[in-house]
């Protein structure tokens, strides 16, 4: 079972070695955690995930390969070895109790009698004294009264049982959820270009060792400037209309934004880009020409557009296509513009990937993104950070 568990992780794109499995092993055989569902969970948790951006993958791989409880009880004893049910039940009962189990024919009569109701019964049964259930008198089940049991199911009951198989609940994850401001921020570290400039205020401990040794031990401190982040990045956010049902994760995005990078600066514009955006949506009056940012923001600027893409295709394609002005030039013309000033562009989607094949302007701006459009998900941003920094990254949603 453990390593059908360890492959199912690997072939599911979780980073784990086999070293990692042999140390579980070595826990496992050294006894360092108590037989429970849970506390494998933790422990296995602690060894394969070596980075958290991997812990809700974790946590869905986990609950995908022990969802069915049900099923990994009815082959119990082909999945956990022996010695697990002897040293649990041995350290869990009393004398009393192990009295009662040998009464009963010891152990090993115990758990092959289990073994035998598990082959036989097909559903849940309630009541009474034979089949494995609840609220009865058999030895095996939940919520009874035989104190020589061996207890299936959550706690509760009389909790007389000598064996408790918990079916621990464990929420399914995966990296499509939607984001949340720390999800944001760990998918957004992965834009970070650190380089040294400024001040030296930062003891360099191996050039200070290096130095020391070559002046024979006398002290020689070296200092360097701290490493930072200097990304810079303009945010394009689309506000109003449609987008109105995304206000709260487009502001998660921008606090997370505002949090990681200390050169952004952020525009707003409506449905489509034309030749004015604002700079502050209470103010939307006070527009900035299209122009004059291309000619303000150089190409070391990365730009990241967030919006639905959701509007009626002309507004892209046509001039006097927007709902809100006349606009000489189309929306299409200006985001090529944008595409042909600065190389690194990507458009976030916070509409879901499976639905932008049934919308036409979603796919009149992915074509002219080149498919550089990513839903705005765990994943969906990673990858539009790693295309940041590598053009050759894109997006396809049927993979």
């Amino acid at each position: 079972m453990f390593l059908d568990f360890f492959l199912y992780l690997k072939n599911n794109k979780l980073p784990v070695t086999i070293t990692e499995y042999l140390t579980l092993l070595e826990a496992l055989d050294k006894d360092v955690i108590d037989y429970e569902v849970e506390e494998f969970y933790f422990l296995s948790k602690t060894i394969f995930v070596k980075n958290e951006i991997f812990l809700e993958r974790y946590d869905y791989l986990f609950g995908q390969f022990f969802k069915d409880i049900s099923k990994v009880a009815a082959d119990i004893f082909a999945n956990i070895p022996e010695d697990w049910l002897k040293k649990k039940l041995e350290k869990e009962l009393s004398d009393e109790e192990k009295a009662k189990v040998e009464a009963m024919g010891g152990l090993d009569e115990l758990t092959k009698r289990l073994k035998e109701l598990l082959e036989e019964q097909k559903e849940r049964h309630e009541g009474g004294n034979k089949w494995i259930g609840t609220a009865g008198t058999s030895p095996f089940g939940n919520n009874g009264y035989n104190p020589e049991g061996i207890k299936i199911g959550k706690e509760g009951g009389q909790r007389s049982a000598v064996r408790v198989w918990e079916s621990g609940e464990f929420k399914n994850y995966d990296d499509d959820v939607e984001l949340n401001t720390r999800n944001i921020k760990m998918a957004l570290k992965r834009l970070r270009i650190l380089t040294r400039e400024g001040i030296e205020d930062e003891l360099d401990l191996e050039e200070t060792i290096n130095e020391t040794s070559r002046n024979a031990g006398m002290l020689d401190i070296k200092m360097r400037a701290t490493r930072r982040n200097k990304v810079k990045v303009l945010l394009l956010l689309d506000v109003g209309g449609s987008m109105d049902d995304h206000i709260e994760l487009c502001a998660e995005l921008f606090s997370a934004a505002k949090y990681q990078f200390k050169n952004l600066e952020q525009l707003y514009f409506h449905n489509c880009i034309y030749e004015t955006m604002w700079k502050d949506n209470d103010r939307r009056n006070d527009r900035v020409s299209t122009w004059e940012i291309l000619h303000k923001y150089n190409q070391d600027w990365k730009i990241i557009i967030v919006g639905d893409a959701s509007m009626a295709p002309y507004e892209i394609t046509s001039s006097r296509g927007s709902i809100e002005h006349y606009n000489e030039e189309s929306g299409l013309s200006w985001l090529e513009k944008i595409k042909t000033h600065f190389p690194h562009v990507v458009w976030l989607n916070p509409v879901s990937a499976g639905y932008w094949q049934y919308t036409q302007s979603i796919k009149i701006i992915r074509d002219w993104s080149e498919n550089r459009m990513f839903p705005l998900t765990i994943s969906g941003l990673t990858l539009a950070m790693k295309c940041l920094k590598n053009n050759k990254i894109r997006f396809d949603e049927h993979k």
